[in-house]
């Protein structure tokens, strides 16, 4: 049924009215010139996710690569999950962009969350394929190598180096934690 009140006050519930001068619409404007950017960070964000992928060799060596910018770490292949991918999805398209190759398996083996940047990581164990030798393919990795576990180069977090420990871990079970901030090793 139609409702039988004039349109301008039909308007009117719930919002600021709309005025001949636009008042309402200049308020508006001004509201999202001031605060649009915190309000999509509290409203309506999604959930920052990221995948990465421990892959070991056949001596037990873990996959590092070295990133080109920030303080040139050495971090597992990993990265942020695009729209529309899993996060299974986002481990094999980090390491095919990265590495140049394609896994064959992936086991999720942790789950952590980083609340000082508010950011889920899924960690994946990996096989690469049969023969898959990994190269740099990518700008934002400096170089790769399989490196023992009781010397992982520097730096590198604290971070990077419980996820490996994690997947290490012959339980079948799947780690989860809530981290604290990163802390280098240098």
């Amino acid at each position: 049924m139609r409702s039988t009140r004039p349109l301008s006050r039909r308007r009117a519930k719930g919002r600021l009215p709309d005025r001949p001068d636009g008042l309402a619409v200049q308020v508006r404007r001004a509201f999202l010139r001031a605060f649009g950017g915190l309000y999509n960070d509290l409203v309506r964000r999604r959930a920052r996710l990221g995948a990465a992928a421990v892959i070991f060799n056949a001596d037990g060596r873990v996959l590092l690569v070295r990133h080109s910018y920030g303080r040139r770490s050495w971090e597992l292949p990993g990265g942020g999950r695009e729209p529309k991918e899993s996060v299974e999805q986002a481990a094999g398209r980090e390491v095919r962009e990265e590495l140049g190759v394609e896994i064959t398996e992936a086991r999720l083996c942790g789950l952590y969350y980083e609340a000082d940047v508010d950011q889920h990581h899924f960690v994946f164990r990996c096989q690469l394929a049969a023969g898959a030798e990994p190269k740099v393919s990518s700008a934002e990795i400096l170089e790769w190598g399989y490196w023992p576990l009781t010397g992982l180069p520097r730096p590198i977090t604290d971070f990077t180096v419980r996820r490996i420990a994690d997947a290490r871990s012959p339980s079948t079970s799947i780690a989860v934690a809530v981290l604290p901030a990163r802390t280098w090793l240098e």
